[in-house]
């Protein structure tokens, strides 16, 4: 079964063909992410968050977004929906972007493109390309699949697991190999690491703010580093809530064009 492993419940960091070198308090390191991926992506049966992203580039120059992100599991630890609608700047207002996660196969991706009136397929080769011109890609919101990285536990401390990731096939992908660093008290995945195949590392997301919400360990605040380019993508999460009974037909084409109100609309 594919499952995915993402670095948050939006954006996250998993679990068939792991290695099994590594032990830690009786654990194997299949467990630990494991237990990372259910606690990072799978807080309450759904969820919905208000997001403000700031980019900056290498010049210090600062873009805004707001977007309201909504989230339901189609089935517990595997498939799940996403729904992303953009408020700011005026000129992505409207725009929604939708995915279908699934299992054994690749994600379902589609972009509403309003000025143009258009909805546009997101194939699986750009899946590594940038999310809304941010420093996050198309992958960190839907999620990377389990079996696609044979996993490594290659060292740890008293407060973190270091996990090394080696994707089983360089298609699609640019990076050589990353690490995440998993917490011990929750295991809650906060930092990742990218390496280039000169063993260059070029990309770190961080969670900047864990907080508790609904008895969740929540990431409030992240950040994407581009350490070749100098720029960086903050977001930060409010108004966070799980368990909000979201209708599975919001997660439709239907919607793309009709945003649904209830839960989009801000007062």
């Amino acid at each position: 079964m594919l499952k995915k492993f993402c670095l948050s419940w939006v954006f996250s960091f998993v679990l068939l063909g792991v290695s099994f070198s590594g032990y830690s308090a009786g654990l194997t390191v299949s467990q630990i992410v494991d237990k990372a991926n259910k606690v990072a992506y799978y807080a309450g049966q759904d969820g919905m968050a208000d997001v403000h992203m700031v980019i900056t580039d290498s010049q210090g120059r600062k873009r805004e977004r707001e977007f309201t992100i909504l989230r339901k599991d189609v089935q517990d630890g595997g498939e799940q929906k996403f729904y992303v609608y953009f408020y700011k700047p005026e000129d992505v207002r409207d725009m929604v972007y939708m995915v279908w996660k699934h299992l054994g196969r690749d994600d379902d991706r589609w972009l509403y493109l309003p000025a143009l009136d258009l909805v546009r397929r997101i194939a699986a080769s750009d899946k590594r390309s940038s999310f809304v011109g941010s420093h996050f890609v198309y992958e960190d919101v839907s999620g990377r699949g389990i079996d696609e990285d044979t996993h490594e536990l290659v060292s740890q401390d008293d407060k973190y697991y270091k996990i090394k990731n080696v994707p089983k096939s360089k298609k699609y992908v640019e990076f050589a190999y990353y690490y995440i660093w998993i917490r011990k008290d929750n295991f809650m995945p906060v930092k990742a690491e990218y390496y280039d195949s000169q063993g260059k590392k070029y990309r770190v997301i961080e969670a900047l703010k864990v907080e508790n919400i609904q008895g969740y360990p929540t990431i409030t605040e992240m950040k994407a580093s581009d350490l070749n380019t100098g720029g960086n993508t903050v977001i930060t999460y409010n108004k966070i809530q799980y368990d909000i009974n979201l209708d599975d037909n919001i997660f439709t084409e239907r919607f793309l064009r009709k945003p649904p109100l209830k839960w989009i609309k801000r007062k």
